[in-house]
């Protein structure tokens, strides 16, 4: 009979109470219902994002009968990497990668160096008209750039800019760089939360104002710094409505350019009817854009999210 009875309780089913606590748990993030519905948001969001990017890269790989062809979906019969030998071509890739770099890098570094500099001056001392100036770097983001791009296009003209690689740079130097007002925002915020004991103990060590900041502040803002590049890197590199109007007809191109004027490009390069620009170079064309931005991603990913988490951008 005690065995009887103990196999009975084993089999014994689960209260409300049990069950209400394997479903929404002591806490609601506890619960069951709730991971099914984080996971179900994660991968419909995950979804959204990845299926262009696979539906790009298959198709790069298709031949011309792949692509009319009704049968094939995802899986190309074969790879076909003409597409990207041809595309590879007609972008001039590395000659215009080199000068991609060149006009991305240098005013993503000159506008990190500048616009930590205005942070820390915002955010460490006081001087007359500090709000009004303060505001006014903020509303620069606020405002369109569409806004004060013809200005910018006429002052660049009359100095004989246009055409240069000055009218990408100095605009950074000059902390008015692309969304440069954000990262003035970034520094201002992680140096005024910095503890000012650090600032004091250096001060009473010897230090002057300019090793307090390069010796104290900058090695503490590592993370402010490292998001602030890579963010800058980003939205540069992705840039083309400044490129192309500040640079138009001179001896300086981006790969995003080159893709703006791929139809053209190939056109005048293969006229031939056999090789008619199709879907697969195109896209294969849009891959070799994107790789540069994904290898940097991959080898920083650690990092970036580390800075991002630690300059309190995380909801940017």
């Amino acid at each position: 009979m005690d065995a009887t009875n103990k196999k009975q309780k084993k089999l014994k089913m689960p209260n409300k109470n049990q069950v209400k606590k394997f479903l929404v748990g002591y806490n609601i993030t506890d619960g069951l219902i709730y991971k099914i519905v984080i996971y179900v948001l994660l991968i419909s969001i995950g979804f959204v994002y990845l299926y262009p990017m696979i539906v790009m890269l298959s198709t790069s790989f298709k031949s011309t009968s792949d692509l009319i062809n009704p049968t094939i979906h995802w899986i190309p019969s074969s790879f076909y990497i003409e597409n990207y030998s041809k595309a590879f071509k007609v972008l001039k890739y590395f000659p215009t990668l080199g000068q991609s770099l060149v006009i991305t890098l240098l005013p993503a570094i000159l506008q990190t160096v500048v616009t930590s500099l205005i942070g820390y001056g915002l955010a460490k001392f006081e001087f007359p008209l500090k709000k009004l100036i303060f505001a006014l770097i903020l509303l620069t983001f606020i405002v369109p750039s569409q806004v004060y791009t013809i200005p910018k296009y006429v002052t660049f003209n009359e100095l004989g800019l246009l055409g240069t690689l000055w009218s990408i740079i100095l605009p950074a130097l000059f902390g008015q760089g692309v969304n440069s007002a954000i990262f003035v925002l970034i520094f201002y915020q992680f140096f005024k939360m910095a503890p000012i004991a650090f600032d004091e103990a250096a001060e009473i060590d010897g230090a002057n104002e300019y090793e307090v900041f390069f010796k104290i502040n900058v090695p503490l803002a590592a993370p402010a710094y490292l998001t602030t590049f890579l963010f800058s890197f980003v939205w540069y590199w992705n840039e083309t409505y400044l490129s192309t109007l500040f640079l138009d007809g001179s001896k300086w191109t981006t790969l995003q350019i080159r893709l703006a004027y791929f139809v053209s490009d190939y056109t005048s390069q293969y006229s031939e009817a056999s090789q008619m620009l199709n879907e697969g170079i195109r896209l294969a064309a849009t891959i070799l854009i994107i790789l540069p931005m994904l290898i940097v991603y991959i080898i920083l990913q650690k990092y970036f999210i580390k800075g991002v988490e630690q300059s309190g951008i995380a909801g940017e």
